[in-house]
């Protein structure tokens, strides 16, 4: 016959075969009845950890198009299945109900913040970009040909990996952008 204390794990791991209460002996029913997020996912995604530029492989459980867990890919020969305290809390970027869906914005001499949707903001930008390129167009120098804007320029930073920093040189570039740096090289 079950006592009370057969139910409770000290006495379990004392008595039985679990002296280190490891197994049997820290198991509850609640136990028992957990499953893994990551055994429920419909699909694993590979992605790579956006908080720095070590680049450490990430797996995405994904379950009915919804990010369940993330955790570090063993099959990565950067972080080999590690994340670190950023990367494993990662998940929360896109599922935290805190997440900044809008983008601030205050007017010229306004005094208030206004929240803008990310397309209208984009096109702000956009248009932005294309009027300082218009701008600051330069045809000829000194009589020479040159094709280039003072307007733009890119300062990039020290997160962005080779590849990233190709495509900013080439999108600056062809913009007729000259004045392209990185902080990385410093």
């Amino acid at each position: 016959m079950k006592t009370w204390l057969d139910a409770w794990p000290v006495f379990r791991q004392l008595t039985g075969s679990d002296p280190l209460g490891r197994g049997h002996a820290a198991r509850s029913k609640a136990t028992e009845q957990t499953v893994s997020r990551t055994a429920t996912a419909d699909r694993v995604a590979k992605s790579v950890c956006p908080y720095c530029a070590v680049g450490c492989g990430q797996r995405v459980f994904v379950k009915d198009e919804q990010i369940v867990q993330i955790e570090g890919d063993p099959d990565s020969p950067i972080s080999r299945g590690r994340l670190c305290p950023k990367g494993s809390a990662s998940k929360q970027l896109v599922t935290s109900p805190t997440r900044v869906t809008t983008v601030k914005y205050r007017r010229p001499y306004a005094t208030d913040w206004e929240d803008l949707d990310l397309d209208t903001a984009m096109e702000m930008i956009a248009d932005r970009v294309l009027a300082a390129r218009e701008k600051g167009w330069q045809d000829e120098d000194a009589g020479k040909r040159v094709n280039r804007t003072m307007g733009v320029a890119s300062l990039g930073g020290a997160t962005l990996d080779n590849e990233e920093n190709y495509l900013m040189k080439k999108l600056y570039s062809a913009m007729g952008a000259v004045q392209i740096e990185n902080q990385a090289r410093i």
